[in-house]
């Protein structure tokens, strides 16, 4: 219950922290550079998709465990050992 909560509070404060560095740029003379990085810096965090999933849930993807084992049967078995230097040699 708690998590919920402070990521509210956390992403309520923010969004009053960007509001102050916008009004501050359009209604204060002195607004500077502080305003405007964290106007900026909250205008590009509104360009993330808004249609992205955490990976798990995604259709189509792999369970990660697929990955390892395959990692797994990689390393137990060698595909190819070195050549020797004798080996594929040219006839002339």
């Amino acid at each position: 219950m708690a998590r919920p909560i402070a990521r509210w509070g956390v992403a309520l404060g923010l969004g009053a922290l960007w509001w102050w560095a916008v009004l501050r740029l359009a209604l204060a003379p002195g607004a500077g550079a502080l305003e405007a990085a964290v106007a900026a810096g909250g205008w590009g965090l509104s360009l993330l998709p808004v249609h992205c999933v955490p990976k798990a849930r995604a259709a189509g993807a792999v369970d990660p465990r697929r990955w390892a084992q395959a990692w797994q049967a990689g390393r137990a078995t060698t595909a190819s050992p070195h050549r020797r230097s004798d080996a594929g040699s040219a006839p002339w």
